[in-house]
């Protein structure tokens, strides 16, 4: 991809995170290694680790300011790679922010653990903390599941399966460039475009670890593919952002349509010339800022300002 695509602000930081690697399984290691950034909390939030919550949670808890409401968070990684630690000062500042509990779900990875370890792991999450609201707070009727790349596609099939079963339900799906479609991975005439951060070879390569077998199949399992799901109706609000030159632009908005077709209420943010996790590669600039401030504040009004 030409870096002429990417927004200029952006530009400086997109080659430091670019893995000029042949091998799809070297460059899906050399994205982890992106992923592998210091987590740090922040002044005014309590961290806890709870390792009775299916595979494990990380807690962040605000001392102050408490809304009532709270956030089961995924991180990313390619469904292959990432532990939910790189991500515990972005938990603990919009715990701070928001006056939320978030709680960030460790679950396995393939290919050593392929479907549905990690929907399982992340639906044992979202019950355990269901069942334990009480103790920290928490109102079970405001609870928003949400994540990032490939934990923006278990957030979404999360979502899905928790809206299949008893209530209380997700409030809302708070999704970052979610990955939600493999048959994007099977597309082969997306591999010459090389999108920067995360490309389809490496979708492809973790796709197939996570099913077992080769994307884009006529069918796929219950909760696997979140984009495959044929009834979308009586799902919660959504927000969905993504950059117009991330591999996933298109299932993500082939995905908002839908929702929205079906009366879901949908909030689609596309950012010009934005790459695969922009919002964390240039974390400094004010495209980043800006993003995060507007899902923040989605994220408030639909968790917070609930009647």
């Amino acid at each position: 991809m030409d870096l002429n695509r990417v927004a200029p602000e952006l530009r400086p930081y997109v080659p430091k995170f670019r893995v000029p690697m042949e091998s799809p399984l070297l460059r899906c290691l050399g994205y982890g290694v992106l992923l592998l950034l210091p987590g740090r909390t922040v002044p005014g939030v309590r961290f806890e680790r709870r390792d009775d919550a299916g595979r494990g949670v990380r807690l962040f808890i605000p001392e102050v300011g408490k809304s009532g409401g709270a956030l089961l968070w995924i991180h990313g990684g390619g469904l292959i790679l990432g532990h939910p630690a790189t991500d515990d000062r972005f938990c603990a500042e919009i715990a701070r922010d928001l006056g939320i509990v978030v709680a960030s779900v460790r679950y396995r990875l393939a290919p050593a653990h392929p479907y549905p370890a990690a929907i399982d792991d992340c639906h044992d999450a979202w019950t355990w903390l269901l069942r334990n609201a009480s103790t920290f707070g928490i109102d079970p009727s405001r609870i928003a599941i949400g994540g990032q790349s490939a934990g923006g596609g278990l957030a979404a099939a999360l979502v899905q399966r928790a809206c299949d079963g008893h209530p209380p339900h997700p409030v809302a799906q708070w999704l970052l460039c979610p990955m939600l479609d493999d048959r994007t991975a099977a597309r082969r005439d997306l591999d010459a475009e090389q999108h920067f951060v995360w490309d389809n070879r490496m979708n492809l390569f973790g796709w197939r670890a996570y099913l077992g077998k080769d994307p884009g199949g006529s069918s796929a399992p219950p909760y696997a593919v979140p984009a495959r799901r044929d009834d979308v109706t009586n799902l919660p609000p959504a927000w969905i952002g993504v950059g117009d030159i991330d591999l996933f632009f298109e299932e993500d908005g082939a995905y908002a349509t839908r929702l929205m077709a079906s009366g879901v209420s949908v909030t689609l943010d596309v950012v010009p010339g934005a790459p695969h996790g922009f919002w964390r590669l240039g974390a400094s600039t004010k495209t980043a800022t800006a993003y995060l401030g507007r899902a923040r504040e989605w994220l408030g009004q639909a968790i917070v300002a609930r009647p």
